[in-house]
């Protein structure tokens, strides 16, 4: 006997029902839950344990903390091109890869004796590692962390003899390049990994002792700091056949001046629109240049030595972090008046910070309170402190995507 259609569509929803209701198993809903996108996940570097906080920008909380870093004592980190991994380089030579969904290393290698941070290539295959020790770049398989090319920073001294010098300031470069600069000896090389061989194209007498560098949002310029005299190193890559050019004469260590605590740290230039935002070298100012002709047009007093001067990403604040002995302080700049507008105190020995992509919050690390602490970067209202093992640098997923970042 056949059913009446009003029948079969009652029992039809009715056995819906009953299959919605049904009880889940316990290995489902664990899941389910734990399908998720990355970008609203970040580390932050907890340097006193060799261990990184896996973080929630979203939640504003601490996912879980993951050991097995070796030596973070200035340690930094890229992201895979599709946000998941994070490679993060210790100062140990350590280049270890982070699964940041499952929270687990996944790969591990000892490269050096010594190094000073890394990159990631345009397309995502190549992560390349800046060593002091020995002097050089290598490039690692993403994938695989196998090495693809080693590098040696070799160069000729004033005796004729070959050394090895310290690399520094390597970063990411549209082309699936990588730039980066040569301490003692003077030099900014290319290394360009987008053929079937890497071609390497080196730049002679920049200066004297490039300690940091940047490269602008746009992978047009690559700058670099010299530690042993005045000015900048400037190398346009969209036209690097014109050589590296000399900037900003007057910065540097040339005038008589305060200690200098800590060098600052170029990747903490700001940018807002045609003006550049950057740390004067044992001074108590924010210098402001024109990034047209890199000039300098100004000078923004602040409380103390600044090392990292970061944009909100809309470029309407540039906050400023300081060295000892007035680092337990934070003092944000309005880009329009060229004025401080706020200063706040999260806590002791302050110095890295991130905004969130859109930038509305802003984290801190408070490296000698344990703690990192979240602000509303428009009310200035602090939102949360959450518990790090002495928290260092902190690095946002949405980094994958920007160059030099």
């Amino acid at each position: 006997m056949s059913l009446s259609f009003p029948l079969k569509r009652l029992l039809a929803i009715a056995g819906l029902a009953l299959l919605v209701a049904a009880p889940v198993s316990a290995e489902t809903s664990a899941t389910a839950a734990e399908l998720r996108g990355t970008g609203d996940l970040g580390v932050v570097i907890e340097r006193a344990s060799g261990s990184v906080a896996l973080v929630d920008t979203t939640r504003r909380e601490v996912l879980r903390h993951v050991e097995g870093f070796g030596d973070l004592s200035h340690a930094s980190v890229k992201f895979s091109r599709d946000a998941r991994y994070a490679f993060v380089f210790g100062r140990d030579g350590g280049l270890t890869k982070l699964d940041l969904l499952t929270g687990e290393i996944v790969g591990r290698v000892i490269q050096s004796g010594n190094s000073i941070g890394g990159a990631i290539s345009q397309d995502g295959r190549f992560v390349a590692v800046g060593n002091y020790e020995p002097g050089g770049v290598k490039v690692f398989d993403s994938e695989t962390l196998e090495l693809v090319v080693d590098v040696p920073a070799d160069y000729e001294k004033a005796d004729g003899t070959i050394a090895q010098a310290k690399v520094v300031g390597v970063v990411d470069a549209p082309g699936n390049r990588f730039v980066f600069s040569l301490f003692e000896a003077g030099e900014i090389w290319t290394l360009d990994m987008s053929g079937d061989e890497p071609v390497l194209d080196k730049h002679r007498d920049v200066g004297r002792e490039p300690y940091d560098a940047l490269i602008t949002g746009n992978g047009r310029y690559y700058i670099a700091g010299l530690f042993g005299e005045d000015g900048m190193a400037l190398l346009d890559l969209w036209h690097p056949e014109n050589g590296v050019q000399r900037i900003l004469p007057d910065y540097g260590r040339g005038e008589e001046r305060l200690p200098v605590y800590k060098m600052p740290h170029l990747e903490g230039w700001a940018m807002a629109g045609d003006l550049a935002f950057f740390p004067a070298v044992g001074r108590h100012e924010v210098l402001v240049a024109d990034s047209d002709d890199w000039s300098l047009v100004g000078r923004i007093p602040v409380q103390g030595q600044p090392i990292f001067v970061m944009s909100r990403p809309d470029e309407r604040q540039v906050w400023v972090t300081f060295a000892h002995p007035d680092n337990g302080q934070v003092q944000v700049i309005d880009t329009q008046t060229l004025e401080v507008i706020q200063t706040l105190e999260p806590g002791e020995s302050i110095l890295h910070k991130e905004f969130t992509p859109r930038g509305e919050h802003i984290w801190i690390s408070a490296r000698d309170s344990d703690q990192v602490v979240v602000y509303d970067t428009r009310t200035f209202e602090e939102l949360a402190r959450l518990p790090a093992e002495s928290p260092s640098g902190i690095f946002f997923t949405h980094r994958a995507h920007q160059i030099g970042l």
